[in-house]
């Protein structure tokens, strides 16, 4: 109904259950609490707003090496001027992304990211053979299910969410098209393996300047890959997902990031 995945629902559910909206039951899913309108914390949209800008600023400091390996929350609430319980919302949420740590001590860790032109494009090279061999696999099965649910979601940014959603919220949903196509593959290694090439690309492609009108040929392009699936047609599906990744690599590796100090930073490494 969104338009997004699974990773920006689970954090926005956790949040809602932190301020006693929802109410999680192992095994079972969240429900909501019949509480009184009082008792609900009023977050305004410019509060996420702000959050979410807090957000991509730790993400850009981070990719140009402004911020150390390892940090404290005293560190990061003067730089950023927010609160211990805001900057620990976004900390939680950066770390189930998958890209910094509590540390047992004290602080949190940047975990190891892809943060360098060579790096990116061996990724896209690496996803070139790994991606397409998934679905020409033996095991790779058709669900059609997902593939209607991709669908949906593909036609829906293409149409209309292209026009408002974040990098981040674009990031997750192309990175679902992959890793849910990698799944069918019944192959936990696929799976495994793409998932945490997408958490080491992830700033990478924050830091990449957002075409949108790009964004809906991407869209046509994932399209393009489930038309022959839905025929049985595996070959086919992977030979447009080898051309389309093709493309991406292409674009990617041969156009500038937001920030000066990107281009300093890729060229330390």
């Amino acid at each position: 109904m969104l338009g997004t995945s699974r990773t920006p629902i689970r954090a926005a559910m956790s949040h809602l259950e932190t301020i006693g909206v929802l109410e999680k039951k192992p095994n079972r899913g969240f429900f909501l609490k019949k509480l009184p309108p009082s008792d609900l914390e009023d977050e305004t949209v410019e509060t996420a707003q702000e959050d979410e800008r807090i957000y991509f600023a730790i993400a850009m400091d981070r990719l140009s090496n402004a911020l150390p390996e390892s940090v404290s929350e005293n560190e990061l609430i003067r730089r950023y001027d927010i609160s211990r319980a805001r900057l620990r919302h976004i900390l939680a949420r950066i770390a189930t992304e998958g890209w910094i740590e509590r540390k047992q001590s004290r602080g949190w860790a940047f975990q190891p990211l892809i943060d360098s032109l060579e790096a990116y494009h061996e990724t896209y090279r690496f996803r070139q053979i790994m991606e397409p061999a998934a679905i020409r696999s033996a095991e790779f099965e058709v669900d059609m299910q997902k593939v209607d649910s991709l669908r949906s979601q593909q036609e829906f940014v293409r149409d209309r969410g292209y026009r408002t959603l974040s990098q981040v919220e674009l990031f997750e949903i192309h990175s679902n098209f992959h890793e849910t196509l990698a799944t069918m593959s019944h192959n936990r290694f696929f799976v495994q393996t793409l998932a945490r090439l997408n958490q080491l690309r992830r700033l990478m492609e924050y830091g990449r300047p957002l075409d949108r009108q790009r964004v809906r040929r991407v869209c046509d392009e994932h399209l393009g890959i489930l038309k022959p699936l839905t025929k049985g047609d595996k070959e086919k599906a992977a030979q447009r997902l080898e051309e389309h990744l093709s493309s991406a690599a292409d674009e990617k590796t041969g156009s500038p990031f937001h920030s000066s100090h990107l281009t300093q930073a890729n060229g330390e490494n």
